[in-house]
């Protein structure tokens, strides 16, 4: 229980932490981390019009429904998991959901989540080493740049933008913490999802951050 309210807690803030980011990227990340600490302010806020009254509920409403579905992922990978070194797993479920919110909003992966997110699975395997070993996490972070731009050239023909830059940099970081298993059931699923979504809302090209963050979070809790 204490962790879906952790994990809500979390979740709560990822819109408002989307939004942040919204306001200074694409930055570099050292100017990123600046604003992050230091945004920037404005003079001027009408905070009773109507127009703000609308973005405040709407906010509201995006953040409630980000702090449910974090408690839920927070609560099952407590309980597919354990207990031990379950906070590894919660941060990365929670940055996955944060930098799905961010593609969604602005259409880029910042590198400042994807790079940290990174690093922190390589650490992870190399000095917990739970379910994968160092020497296997870089392998399916290699694994994970070098596939989808091999993929991207396959598809030059069709679609110069197969994958972004943001995009084999997210992969990179999921197989540092997946395994190279668990990064190619990432890219298979991820695919499917997208091409679901892309179905129903009709459109060929949209955010595919989300659909990675999601197969990963989906993988972590089967695969594990």
């Amino acid at each position: 229980m204490i962790y879906a309210i952790y994990g809500f807690a979390i979740g709560f803030l990822i819109p408002y932490m989307a939004r942040r980011f919204a306001k200074f990227m694409p930055a570099t990340p050292a100017y990123a981390l600046y604003r992050l600490i230091k945004p920037n302010k404005k003079a001027h806020k009408v905070k009773f019009s109507t127009r703000y009254k609308q973005l405040k509920k709407k906010y509201l409403t995006r953040s409630l429904i980000y702090g449910l579905i974090s408690a839920f992922l927070s609560a099952a990978a407590c309980w597919r998991l354990g207990e031990a070194h379950l906070f590894w797993y919660l941060g990365f479920i929670w940055v996955l959901l944060l930098l799905a919110e961010v593609d969604l909003k602005m259409l880029l992966l910042a590198d400042i989540l994807t790079i940290p997110l990174l690093i922190a699975g390589f650490v992870f395997a190399a000095f917990v080493g739970v379910h994968i070993t160092a020497e296997e996490s870089a392998a399916a972070a290699l694994a994970g740049y070098v596939l989808p731009v091999v993929a991207t050239l396959l598809m030059l023909w069709r679609s110069v933008d197969a994958f972004g830059g943001g995009d084999i940099k997210l992969l990179a970081a999921i197989g540092a913490w997946l395994g190279l298993e668990g990064v190619i059931y990432t890219i298979l699923l991820s695919c499917l999802i997208f091409g679901l979504y892309s179905a129903v809302r009709r459109q060929r090209a949209g955010a595919f951050g989300p659909s990675l963050s999601v197969s990963a979070i989906i993988i972590l809790l089967w695969l594990f």
